[in-house]
């Protein structure tokens, strides 16, 4: 269960902050296996973001609190994730993350994301 939470935060866990400079974000995210919650992870993260001309970058990280159904197993990690975008053109950016969570075992989580966003 723990890593069915873990992996579900590290795959949400993408939204830039949009401020230069320090900042807090608190982030919930949440699983169902059909109609059941299956738990959530809170991420309460302090992060640094900035530009150097057309490549954005961040870099967050603190505890996550993570509750499962039934709350016995609940407990607290840490998290944390590095990401940027590069512009490729005016419409065109690429962007990507690199995400973990530590657990109460040896094996700790990871994710990443790679994309590429074209406005328009």
């Amino acid at each position: 269960m723990k890593s069915f939470i873990a992996l579900a935060t590290l795959s949400a866990l993408s939204a830039t902050p949009a401020m230069a400079g320090p900042y807090v974000n608190a982030e919930v995210n949440s699983g169902w296996a059909g109609s059941d919650w299956a738990g959530s992870a809170t991420d309460l993260h302090v992060g640094y973001e900035g530009t150097a001309g057309a490549v954005s970058y961040y870099l967050q990280g603190g505890p996550q609190v993570q509750a499962s159904n039934g709350g016995g197993d609940n407990n607290t990690e840490l998290s944390g994730k590095v990401g940027g975008s590069i512009a490729a053109s005016e419409d065109v950016s690429v962007y990507g993350e690199l995400a973990f969570a530590t657990t109460d075992t040896d094996n700790n989580n990871y994710g990443t994301k790679l994309g590429v966003k074209w406005s328009f």
